[in-house]
């Protein structure tokens, strides 16, 4: 059963969210989100020191529930290729929620979404790196790529590659088309990450 104290630090969150939705972080103010969480601004500031706190609150967890579901997509894929395809299909939905606001604030006010969201969110390439990771750690110990690959490079380069792939249109490639994607990652993607990095 959640205490007072953190149904109103949530009610708080989710007031920031609303306002940041429909303003954006610079015009977000302090006052218009004790109003819409229907608190004085006294009571915001016991559980906030400063907006960029509690902006940073909601951005986190917009962010959070992102990734979260991100991985609930390639849970259930079988295969670092087909799991890589559901990544880049998943991408696509970065400008639908919770990413769209997430890629809203971040192209829009980069410098203010940096400050509230702090280091640890604010790189989306990093992110992606990290989110990789796992499936690459997988994917090493089933056999799928080389042994010797370098996780963090190589979670890297698959992160780059996902972006591009997913928001980059080209000649070639349909990204609305899982078959297409399933076959270019099949021939450069999984080549590549199965070849010796110490060649």
């Amino acid at each position: 059963m959640p205490t007072a104290t953190a149904t109103v630090r949530d009610r708080l969150i989710d007031a920031a969210e609303v306002c940041l939705r429909a303003k954006g972080i610079r015009a977000t103010t302090v006052s218009e989100v004790a109003e819409t969480a229907g608190v004085s601004r006294g009571w915001l500031y016991r559980h906030f020191p400063d907006k960029v706190t509690l902006l940073g609150a909601a951005i986190v967890r917009l962010n959070e529930v992102y990734w979260s579901q991100a991985h609930a997509v390639l849970a259930s894929v079988e295969g670092l290729d087909q799991q890589i395809v559901a990544g880049i299909r998943h991408g696509r939905t970065a400008y639908d929620d919770p990413g769209a606001l997430l890629m809203k604030l971040r192209i829009a006010e980069p410098e203010e979404f940096a400050a509230c969201a702090g280091a640890g969110v604010q790189g989306l390439v990093p992110d992606l790196a990290g989110f990789w990771s796992r499936y690459l750690v997988a994917a090493r110990d089933a056999g799928e790529i080389h042994p010797d690959v370098v996780i963090e490079e190589a979670s890297e380069w698959v992160a780059r590659v996902v972006i591009s792939m997913a928001t980059v249109p080209g000649d070639t490639l349909d990204p609305k088309d899982p078959a297409q994607l399933l076959t270019h990652v099949r021939r450069y993607v999984i080549p590549a990450l199965k070849a010796d990095p110490n060649v």
